[in-house]
Parts: C-alpha cells; sequence; structure tokens
C-alpha cells in the first residue's frame, strides 16, 4: 500500500502493524534475548489507539482507535504481558451492538452519535495512563479518567475524584504529577466561541481538589498537554481553533471543527503553580506545540522546553495507515521566560529536526533542573509520502547534541520512550525502554538500551508471543521492595 496523498511510500508494510485487531492477554509469557539491568524491576505501563475497526467499519484517524493498556512487568525471574481495552462508554456500548456508534475525532458515519450528554465526543481513552493517589487512571482526551484495576487491568468505572468534578468536566489527558509531592496538575480548555476559558487543577496526594481556576484564552485553542515547575505552570497556546457549532453539525468531526490561524500567533502563557492564576502571556509569533518536553526555575526565570513545528500534527494522522504523509518538520526549543516583565529572555532551538515527537525525562525530575530527554523521530521527515517513526534519539540540553538508534529495515518504534534510572547514578545512568513493531513478520517487542548510548543497540529484546499496535503514552511503576 503507498501513501494515499500519492507521495512516496517511506514506511513500507506500516499497514500491517496499523490494521492490527490484537488478542487481550494475561500475564503472557515474553521471550528475552540480552541481559535486563537488576535494578529494572516494575512495570512498564502503556495506553494508545489499541485497534483501529468497529465490527467492520474502520476509523480514518489514528486518534479514534479503542483505548488499550499494556502492563510489561519485569521481575526478576521471568517478564510477562497483559493487555486489556479500557471498557470506556464508547467501548460498552458499541460491543453490545456490534458496530460503530459514536463520531470519532476524525471518523464520522451515517447516524452516529455525540458523546458527553450531546455535548463533545465520547472518548476511547486512548492516551495516557498514570499511578496517582493509590489508584492506576487511564486517560483520553475528552473527559475525565477511568479507575483501572493495577494487577488486572480490568476497568473499574470513570473516576470523578470522589465526586469532585463531573462526566462534563473539561480535562485533559497529560496530567502531571510531581513525584517528590504527589501532587497532580492538570488542565482543560473550555470552546467557548465568545468566552475561551482554561480550566486548571490541583489536586493534593490525597486526591484533594485543591483548585480549579479558570481565566480567559485569546481564542477557543486546541491544547493537548501543558509543563509544570516548582513556581509555575506553563501552557504554549496555539492558533488551532475549534468550531463547537462545526462539531456540532450532521458529519463533522473534530478535525472538521479545527482551523489553523497562524495570523493569529501563539502565546506562552504562565501561571502560578501556587494558586492557579495566570501570571502572564508573551507573544511568541507562529508555530504549534503538541507536547512539551518539561519546565523548570532558573532563578528568578522559568524556562520552558517545547516540540515545536511551524502547523499543527493531527491532520498528519489520518487517513489510517497513511501517516505524516506531509513534509513539515518540528525541532525542540526552549525558551527562558521572564514571568516579572513578561519577556522572553532567550530563545534557543535545536537543530534536530526528524518530526521528533513524544518526548521524555526522568520522571523523579518532572518540574525540576533536568539535561537529558528521550523523543521518537523519522528518518524521512522532509519529503513528502507516508512516514512512520523509527528514530529513537537522546538530546542533551547542556551540549546541544543528539545520539540516535536506528530501527532496523520493515521496523518502527511506537510510543513514548520511558526512561528508568540507575537509583545509584540518578542522571547519568539508566534505561530507556521503547515499542519496537516488526511490519513484515507482524511482531512486536520492547526493546531496552543504555540510555547514555542508544547508537550500540538494544541491550535487550522482549519479544510478546501476540502483537499489539503501537501505543501512545507510557509510565513506569517500580516493583514496591
Amino acid at each position: 500500500m503507498s501513501a494515499g496523498t500519492g507521495g512516496a511510500n517511506h514506511a513500507p508494510l506500516l499497514e500491517n502493524i496499523l490494521t492490527l485487531n490484537p488478542v487481550e492477554q494475561t500475564a503472557a509469557p515474553v521471550r528475552v534475548a540480552g541481559v535486563i539491568p537488576p535494578y529494572v524491576r516494575g512495570t512498564c505501563l502503556l495506553n494508545g489507539a489499541g485497534r483501529h475497526v468497529s465490527g467492520d467499519f474502520h476509523y480514518r484517524h489514528w486518534l479514534d482507535g479503542d483505548g488499550m493498556l499494556s502492563a510489561l512487568s519485569i521481575g526478576s525471574d521471568a517478564v510477562r504481558f497483559t493487555n486489556r481495552f479500557v471498557r470506556s462508554a464508547k467501548y460498552v456500548r458499541e460491543q453490545a451492538e456490534g458496530k460503530p456508534v459514536f463520531r470519532g475525532f476524525g471518523t464520522s458515519f451515517t447516524g452516529d452519535r455525540m458523546g458527553g450528554r450531546g455535548i463533545g465526543l465520547e472518548s476511547p481513552v486512548n492516551v495516557s495512563v498514570y499511578p496517582f493517589a493509590g489508584k492506576l487512571l487511564a486517560f483520553g482526551e475528552q473527559g475525565l479518567p477511568y479507575e483501572i484495576d493495577p494487577v488486572t487491568l480490568d476497568t473499574i468505572g470513570l473516576y470523578t475524584f470522589d465526586g469532585q468534578l463531573n462526566e462534563v468536566t473539561p480535562f485533559s489527558a497529560h496530567a502531571k504529577i510531581d513525584r517528590g509531592t504527589g501532587e497532580l496538575f492538570n488542565f482543560g480548555v473550555s470552546f467557548s466561541a465568545e468566552h475561551p476559558t482554561m480550566n486548571v487543577y490541583r489536586f493534593g496526594s490525597d486526591g484533594k481538589l485543591v483548585y480549579r481556576r479558570r481565566w480567559g484564552l485569546p481564542y477557543p485553542s486546541s491544547t493537548h498537554d501543558f509543563a509544570i515547575s516548582e513556581r509555575h505552570i506553563a501552557f504554549y497556546i496555539s492558533p488551532f481553533t475549534l468550531r463547537m457549532d462545526a462539531l456540532m453539525r450532521d458529519g463533522a468531526t473534530l478535525i472538521d471543527g479545527l482551523s489553523w490561524r497562524p495570523e493569529l500567533h501563539s502565546r506562552l502563557m504562565i501561571a502560578s503553580r501556587e494558586t492557579g492564576a495566570l501570571e502572564c502571556s508573551i507573544d511568541v509569533g507562529v508555530g504549534h506545540v503538541l507536547h512539551l518536553v518539561n519546565a523548570f526555575e532558573q532563578g528568578a526565570h522559568v524556562v520552558v522546553d517545547v516540540v515545536l513545528f511551524p502547523q499543527p500534527l493531527y491532520p498528519e494522522y489520518q487517513v489510517m495507515p497513511d501517516l505524516f504523509s506531509d513534509s513539515f518538520q518540528g525541532h525542540p526549543v526552549r525558551f527562558v521566560v521572564d514571568v516579572a516583565s513578561a519577556t522572553i529572555v532567550e530563545r534557543r532551538d535545536l537543530a534536530y529536526a526528524s518530526s521528533p515527537d513524544f518526548p521524555s525525562h526522568d520522571p523523579d525530575l518532572v518540574g525540576k533542573q533536568y539535561d537529558h530527554f528521550w523523543m521518537l523521530g523519522i528518518s524521512h521527515s522532509g519529503k513528502p509520502g507516508r512516514k512512520f517513526f523509527d528514530r529513537l534519539v537522546r538530546v542533551d540540553w547542556s551540549t546541544g547534541r543528539t545520539e540516535e538508534a536506528v530501527a532496523p529495515p520493515l521496523h518502527y518504534f511506537g510510543g513514548e520512550p520511558m526512561f528508568i534510572p540507575d537509583p545509584t547514578s540518578p542522571g547519568s545512568r539508566g534505561v530507556v525502554v521503547c515499542g519496537q513493531f516488526d511490519a513484515e513478520r507482524v511482531a512486536t517487542a520492547f526493546v531496552m538500551f543504555d540510555a547514555f548510548a542508544l547508537a550500540k543497540g538494544p541491550i535487550a529484546t522482549m519479544s510478546l508471543a501476540s502483537p499489539i499496535q503501537p501505543q501512545f503514552h507510557s509510565t513506569f511503576r517500580k516493583a514496591s521492595t
């Protein structure tokens, strides 16, 4: 199959992976080749679009697939794998009827329904997963998370934070957890045409809501991610605007309601972590940010790191399986912000431009000074035609240098890389784990690299008994001692 746009096919056989309908597994044995360091004990947790079919119907957009959780459990004697589809309201209804029912992010069909009391999409809960306050929560792009059994991955139900929020509360998929305090921060956008609003949330380690703060946005921006530092909360607001009235039209998807309006310019908006109140809003020119990397305090300034693209990525997620067919490129950017004067005192653009995405770093350094982060890249970035991730990249902010691992031919990387630090040398030693997909053999493995020597290749390969699709975001839960 070639790229649907008529461009070159830079990702041959990708359809073999992206059209999988995986089976659910429970503690299935995983074949290990190589050596796993003894400090790597725990569970790699992932969430993502696990399948893109409902009955005989095929979804058009990567974000429309049913959410599926995966748990790669690494013990001293064995590695085992469990996966379960999230039993969201969407999944349960469509399984019962044996056909698609709800309109998707980029997919519509005759007779489809809206979700969220008819005012939004019914979330497939397919973006991220986080342990918080003694619970395991699966998040989707719209609405509240679902609570998940941490052992079996069975779905317990919609999680309302003990009734402090409700099912139509705007709530994003990219919560941030400070491992030092145990607090969870999140946000959600209210897409009013006249008064678009940012909702900012702070929860204590016990799950109690500390505040919900609201402040106005310059336009109804589709905002996917944010960052926290020790004193601030940072948002990169891009002029990728959503018209809810368009979404409510018959047959209109969320993609149909989104418009790229670069003339409005992007803004870096910084709020107080303590109170959630907006402190400054700065024009940063034109660009789109899907994922931020991290933020931290630097004296009187706050540093905000992002992956910046010249235009939005969401249109590149369709039509399945012909993804990333355009030729535009992104790269990491560091902003140093003087909040008091609402100015950018320094901007640093890194030269790596192979369409990087899914950035991650040491999770113990959320909101703190850090030097290294890992992400995925695309070899044929800048060229038209279907592409997919085939590079695993480490970035060192202190030197500006990058290091890569390149997937073998007809293999692809997928999902946010997981960094696991060596407790004897935090910050300078560790491993990174990432999904790798053999499109020719239709097989899935998790590959483990020395995080600071990617070019040497994997130190261990953990092959699954039954393949799954590439997933989105991940976290590592250490084994209890």
